[in-house]
């Protein structure tokens, strides 16, 4: 082929390529395209017109160039001239009722943050987010049409993935997340986190609250959905966004779906279960952030072996075993946080020098043997949290050695002795936290020379004595935590003032008396104060001092002695109060009208003496409202619409009279109602009931309301606990409770209801506590046919009271076998019944399910319903037959009374296997034969009534039955010996339990020790009438 053949075949192709080269030089130049700049307007219009919005947009003005607009980039790379590339309105301060969709017309970003505005909890739009990866590839074809004339043609082929980068941290967003975000599949970062900040860190529960005001957020968010095609992640940012899917789920999602994952902060998110051993294949992970979660297991040896790994936290989980030593050996790690996950052990090791740890935390752990002098080579050192436990140990004076230290915390009983001197050489602190320790003394003079102090916290920590006066030495102290500890005297309040930059202030559970001190009527030299505690203060009356203290947004005033009013300034001053704590104090009046001038996140006013109307206020999103114990009378109808967002409301124990107001159900946001012990009337309005898709607890117990119960409830039923008892309800049970998947506590006792057994319930897999006496419900215990059986079994039954209806038949054996959760407790359960939700972000108290039965012969209110109280009660009805030997395998059975019915035949020996048994209760029958012998044996058996029945034959003697009296056993003409006057004719007889063993007789002194203890704090907390032995608080 000649050359010039050649050169004329290549020339279509040359001036394809310069063609292409001067459209991207001439694009590169090109300003904003106008498509680009309407939609930037667009969005610019979307916000409200504030001083932040005025700085954030003053160059965004028509007819210029929007490439040159604060926070907006253009580049031609893989876009095209003029196309917005970038958009940061980050951190503006930006407020809008909602993403405007103009943001998804620019097509061609790559990087957006919208993060740190308010966007007024609105839901992010459902599609859009997709759009972003719309960056057209184009082919182009060239063909020859003539001796000197080419033909080229571009034709799109694919679309190219384009975003890399989408934050909106912290979001100002609730709902879901849009499915789009998952199709954003060149994404390299992803930040949708809350920032988070944790309060009295020493406590047990401490309270983690996060920036967000109120309690926005992602929340049931499918994990697994959304990284599915996220392959190219490097950094994923999910901090209090609450995921749907525990267990492994979470983590075999990240090792399937992102394998180049670099930084992993899913801190808060709700994830359960053990970190899987898949994470192992994400070797380039370099940060792991999974604190505050409900992980559990063993911690894996696997992150000693990633090289990468720099960061590794995981405190505030569940995880326990032994912590592998060889993560200390990881020289890469700069961070290790474990802390407070109490069942996790280890030792600290020997430490090399040039190690690269900055931060190091076992506080809150069974991390124990001697703390090593070796710390002193972490020379890099800024923050340590140490934990002793197993045995009294002094902190080495090599500590403080640490120059570099900024914050120190200690925690565990192990730790003795007073604060040590060294502490003062570690000036550049400015963290400085003790709790749960057992130190003595009083605080040293010399703390006052840790001038860089920013925090201090002393919880728990058996501090004595008088708060030194050169702790107003800390000019930089911006949080000061002292509670339950035992400093005395009397303190000012105004004292604290002198501490210019003080905000946080916890002083409750001393033995202080705080008293307003000098009053300044000028708020201009006051430190501005957010955070206040101070409960038990025995504090007499509304502190004064709080008075120009307007940027309070957390406060705390419970368990004093305030009496009288809340003074009006108050309402007038805390505008932005989200946190109020006034319970247990003698308050009369609100000083306000009933709609409450706040914006509020928790109200609790219970144990006081308020009267009048039901306080409401005005902005209630994702609160909580308790105003339980006081002398409330009346429920504000036309009010009940501010409570829309509200998710709690308890005013149980007040005086509240007229109907139960339907309003209710417009509350769609309501979690928790409880309206019990009030003079309530009428009927439950039925949608309260039929349309119940959120509301999780209903407690009207013990009002005056009558009627049927509603019938049509719903599918979508979220109940967990409904407390109907002690009214006047009559009809039958909704059988469409069936729909209810959820519900753990059913109580309907003392009311007129009727029907046979509701077999129906064994449709309800997760009810435990079902109490129908003092009803009229009739016909047999269990199944009409035998071939129903499989129809009827509850298995989840902890709790079963049918007294005092008109049951009949025989007990059915074959139905008692059934209750497989009165045979074993899970280890891995909670000791108390409650809900298991947590209502947002910030704060949140479970609701304590609570029952009324008879126990020990007692009518009593559990205010605690444990999980290892297993009770039958079938007494006073008109069951005959004999008593079932299958109840013997209930083996953790701690109260079965079946008293005052028509029972006949012996008492079985089998009983004697129930050794969680403490009551046992067949009085008022036709037993007959003679009292087993080895029931005496039974350890807990504190309440025993056999009397009214036709026994015969000598008492077992045992220590245990002798401490029983008369009454247990009178009535039963042919019984003889103690406790009875009696004496047996026949001395040859005998029915005497065998010694114990010293061994066996040490375990009987210390479980009857632990129960009494239990027990006499039990019955002091619910009646103090009379003590009991028992296990239960």
């Amino acid at each position: 082929m000649s050359p010039r053949v050649a050169q004329r075949e290549n020339e279509p192709f040359l001036l394809v390529l310069v063609l292409l080269l001067i459209q991207i030089l001439i694009a590169n130049s090109l300003p904003c395209l106008p498509d680009q700049a309407a939609a930037l307007l667009q969005l610019k219009r979307s916000f409200s017109a504030t001083t932040a919005s005025a700085t954030a947009f003053r160059s965004w003005r028509a007819g210029t160039d929007c490439c040159r607009w604060a926070g907006v980039r253009c580049d031609g790379d893989g876009g095209g001239g003029g196309r917005v590339t970038s958009l940061d309105l980050g951190g503006r301060r930006l407020q809008s009722g909602g993403l405007d969709a103009a943001v998804f017309s620019l097509t061609s970003l790559r990087y957006l943050n919208l993060g740190g505005n308010d966007f007024n909890a609105s839901q992010l739009p459902a599609t859009g987010f997709e759009r972003l990866t719309e960056l057209t590839c184009w082919l182009v074809q060239a063909t020859n049409v003539g001796e000197d004339s080419v033909l080229v043609k571009l034709r799109p082929i694919a679309l190219i993935p384009n975003i890399t980068h989408l934050n909106i941290s912290p979001p100002s967003f609730a709902g879901q997340i849009p499915a789009g975000i998952g199709s954003l599949t060149n994404l390299v970062s992803l930040d949708l986190s809350s920032r988070i900040y944790v309060v009295n860190q020493g406590d047990d529960s401490a309270t983690v609250m996060s920036n967000l005001l109120p309690s926005w957020g992602f929340s049931r968010v499918n994990f697994e959905k959304l990284i599915a095609n996220l392959g190219n992640l490097r950094e994923l940012y999910l901090g209090l966004v609450y995921m749907s899917n525990g267990g492994e789920g979470w983590c075999n999602a990240l090792a399937n779906s992102t394998p180049k994952i670099q930084v992993l902060s899913l801190p808060l998110c709700q994830i359960s279960g053990p970190i899987c051993q898949s994470l192992f294949s994400l070797r380039s992970l370099s940060v792991v952030d999974l604190q505050g979660n409900d992980l559990s297991g063993a911690i894996p040896e696997f992150f000693a072996d990633l090289s990468s790994l720099s960061v590794l936290q995981l405190s505030r989980n569940k995880l326990d075993g032994l912590f592998p030593p060889r993560i200390f050996h990881n020289r890469k790690l700069t961070v290790i946080d474990i802390g407070y996950n109490y069942e996790i052990y280890g030792n600290l090791p020997n430490f090399p020098p040039n190690s690269s740890l900055i931060k190091l935390h076992v506080s809150g752990t069974k991390f124990s043997g001697y703390i090593p002098s070796s710390i002193s080579n972490l020379t890099g050192l800024k923050e340590l949290g140490l934990s002793a436990n197993d045995f009294p140990t002094e902190l080495p004076s090599s500590i403080g050695m640490l120059k570099s230290l900024s914050l120190f915390e200690v925690s565990g009983l192990g730790l003795v002795g007073s604060m040590p001197a060294w502490i003062t050489n570690l000036t550049s602190l400015t963290e400085l936290q003790f709790s749960h320790c057992d130190l003595s003394g009083s605080l040293p003079s010399s703390i006052g020379n840790l001038k860089n102090l920013r925090r201090l916290s002393l919880f728990k920590s058996n501090f004595s004595g008088n708060i030194p006066l050169q702790i107003f030495n800390l000019t930089q102290l911006h949080s000061l935590h002292l509670p339950l500890n035992n400093f005395v005297g009397t303190v000012e309040l105004t004292s604290f003032w002198r501490l210019p930059y003080l905000s946080h202030l916890d002083l409750s559970n001393n033995k202080l008396s705080v008293v307003d001190g000098l009053v300044n009527d000028s708020a201009v030299s006051s430190p501005k104060v957010t955070f206040l505690r101070l409960a038990s203060c025995n504090i007499l009356k509304f502190p004064n001092a709080l008075r120009h203290q307007d940027k309070i947004d957390f406060l705390d005033l419970s368990n004093n002695q305030i009496h009288g009013a809340i003074p009006p300034w108050a309402w007038e001053t805390w505008k932005n109060l989200f946190f109020l704590d006034l319970s247990n104090n003698k308050f009369t009046s609100l000083g306000h009208d009933t709609l409450l001038p706040l914006d509020t996140r928790y109200i609790n006013l219970s144990y006081n003496m308020f009267e009048g109307p039901i306080p409401i206020p005005e902005e209630s999103t994702a609160s909580q409202l308790d105003y339980s114990n006081n002398r409330f009378s009346a429920m504000p109808f036309d009010l009940i619409p501010y409570l829309a967002g509200a998710l709690s409301l308890k005013v149980s124990m007040n005086n509240v009279s007229g109907e139960v107001p339907s309003t209710f159900c417009t509350v769609k946001s309501l979690r928790i109602l409880d309206l019990s012990q009030n003079i309530l009337n009428g009927s439950i309005p039925s949608c309260l009931m039929e349309n119940s898709s959120t509301l999780k607890i209903l407690n009207l117990r013990g009002n005056q309301l009558r009627g049927e119960l509603p019938h049509n409830i719903k599918e979508d039923c979220a109940f967990e606990a409904l407390d109907f008892s002690y009214n006047r309800f009559e009809g039958q049970l909704p059988t469409s409770l069936v729909a209810c998947k959820n519900l753990v506590v059913l109580d309907v006792g003392n009311n007129q209801i009727g029907g046979s057994f509701p077999c129906w319930m064994h449709l309800l897999p997760k009810l435990q506590v079902l109490v129908l006496k003092s009803n009229k419900f009739y016909g047999q215990l269990g199944p009409t046919l035998a071939k129903d059986e499989d129809s009827c079994e509850l298995q989840d039954l902890r709790i079963l009271d049918l007294a005092s209806n008109n049951f009949s038949g025989i007990l059915p054996g074959g139905w008692f076998i059934k209750l497989k959760s009165m045979m074993s407790v899970s280890s891995n359960e909670t000791l108390v019944m409650k809900d298991g939700d947590t209502y947002g972000a910030f704060y949140h108290k479970p609701y304590i399910f609570t029952t009324r039965v008879t126990y020990k012969g007692l009518d009593l209110t559990f205010t605690k319903i444990l999980k290892t109280l297993v009770l039958i009660d079938v007494s006073n009805n008109r069951f005959h037959g004999s008593i079932p030997e299958t109840i013997a395998t209930l083996s953790m059975l701690s109260s079965l009374n079946m008293s005052h019915n028509a029972i006949t035949g012996p008492i079985p020996n089998q009983l004697a296997s129930l050794h969680q048994l403490e009551s046992l209760d067949l009085s008022s029958n036709k037993l007959s034969g003679e009292i087993p012998k080895k029931l005496a044996s039974l350890d807990f058996l504190s309440t025993l009534n056999l009397s009214d029945n036709m026994l015969e034959g000598r008492i077992p003697e045992s220590p245990h039955f002798l401490t029983l009296p008369n009454s247990s056993f009178i009535r039963n003409a042919g019984l003889c010996g103690p406790p009875l006057s009696n004496e047996c004719s026949n001395k040859s007889t005998s029915n005497v339990m065998p010694h114990l063993s010293e061994e066996k007789s040490a375990d009987v002194m210390l479980f009857l020790f632990v129960g009494l203890g239990f027990g006499v704090g039990f019955a002091i907390a619910i009646v103090v009438r009379k003590p009991c032995i028992g296990k239960y608080t």
